[in-house]
């Protein structure tokens, strides 16, 4: 089905923001060029009925507010990077720190907070949308002109996101995105009752700041043991933080075919029956409960959002990668091309 596009709105200065429209059999895709957002999923049921499993806002007023990047298209590079700065070829980098001392998800202005431009087309029957934009030398303080490129493309059962982005100096790249699932369509006002499971047998451990300390620890036993489905809420008092709740990387088992999404993570609903299943070409997924939100941001329908609301599942290189040798590298090279190509699949979980 061709993708509709429709106005979302304007910024201050007039620029139309624009809202496309992806549909395929049962399921409905809705972005937007602010911040390449995923802004609605609409997914069945056990009973064939949809829902809107996403979080975010009504109109294009929330998305350009302070919001902890619901939707958003994160980069230039996602999570943490300690202290924001980092050496790269004897070259120090001073990045804008926007959580406590450290970058978070690109800085003060990163990819969410700018506008894309958009290109739609279906190719053998798939709607598809294009979204670019060139991100300058120094934005946020990283080196090198970055030509990104977000595709969404949305199939019978499964929503892609493949990313591309070339540079023309080293710099870092992990771009990521940051939608907030609640499978069971606002049915349920947390996700603490989802089954989770990661094909995972490690986690990086993070300090008080949520930086990793550069370990990659068996998950056996711990509180991070998703090796077989279980409750969110099952051990999340042990956890810890402030507030408390999972917001660490989980190491994915490695990839046998170079290039070629894999499983790593499978999500059920037992209210809905939904059952998502993520692939992802990435080696780590970031595992967030919705920790942070605490009920002063409305979403859609006058929703409060309150703490662990919805999860996110962040396909990514590991958080602070730049500092730990031991990690998979986020370095992109002039000549090289970065790819990262992640699969939301969605089906009914009869079991539950």
């Amino acid at each position: 089905m061709i993708p509709i596009r429709r106005p979302l709105g304007r910024l201050d200065d007039g620029t139309p923001v624009e809202l496309v429209e992806l549909s395929a059999g049962a399921l409905t895709a809705r972005v937007t060029t602010w911040g390449a957002s995923l802004v609605a999923l609409e997914v069945p049921d056990r009973d064939g009925r949809p829902g809107d499993v996403v979080l975010g806002f009504d109109s294009l007023k929330g998305y350009l507010g302070d919001h902890p990047y619901l939707g958003s298209t994160v980069g230039r590079v996602a999570n943490r990077i300690a202290n924001a700065r980092f050496e790269l070829d004897g070259v120090e980098h001073r990045l804008a720190a926007n959580n406590g001392p450290h970058s978070l998800h690109g800085g003060v202005a990163g990819f969410d907070k700018r506008l894309w431009s958009l290109e739609t087309r279906e190719v053998d029957g798939v709607p598809e949308a294009r979204f670019s934009r060139t991100s300058p030398d120094g934005e946020e303080g990283f080196p090198g002109t970055l030509e990104v490129e977000v595709v969404y493309r949305l199939a019978l059962d499964a929503l892609t996101i493949d990313y591309r982005a070339t540079t023309d100096r080293p710099t870092l790249v992990n771009l990521t995105n940051h939608a907030y699932f609640n499978l069971s369509a606002g049915l349920a006002p947390t996700i603490l009752d989802h089954r989770v499971m990661f094909e995972s047998d490690a986690y990086t451990p993070a300090d008080a700041t949520l930086i990793p300390t550069g370990a990659i620890v068996p998950s056996a036993g711990t509180p991070f043991d998703f090796r077989t489905p279980r409750a969110v809420g099952d051990r999340i008092d042990e956890v810890g933080g402030n507030p408390p709740g999972y917001d660490h990387n989980q190491v994915l088992r490695p990839i046998e075919t170079t290039g070629e999404p894999r499983l790593a993570a499978t999500v059920v609903d037992p209210i809905s029956g939904r059952r998502l299943e993520l692939s992802t070409t990435e080696p780590g997924v970031q595992f967030y409960t919705g920790n942070f939100l605490d009920g002063s941001i409305v979403g859609k329908g006058g929703r409060r959002l309150e703490r662990h609301a919805g999860f996110c599942l962040e396909p990514q290189v590991f958080p602070d990668a730049i500092h730990h040798p031991g990690f998979p590298s986020a370095i992109l090279r002039p000549g090289e091309i970065y790819r990262h190509i992640s699969i939301y699949r969605f089906g009914i979980d009869r079991a539950e």
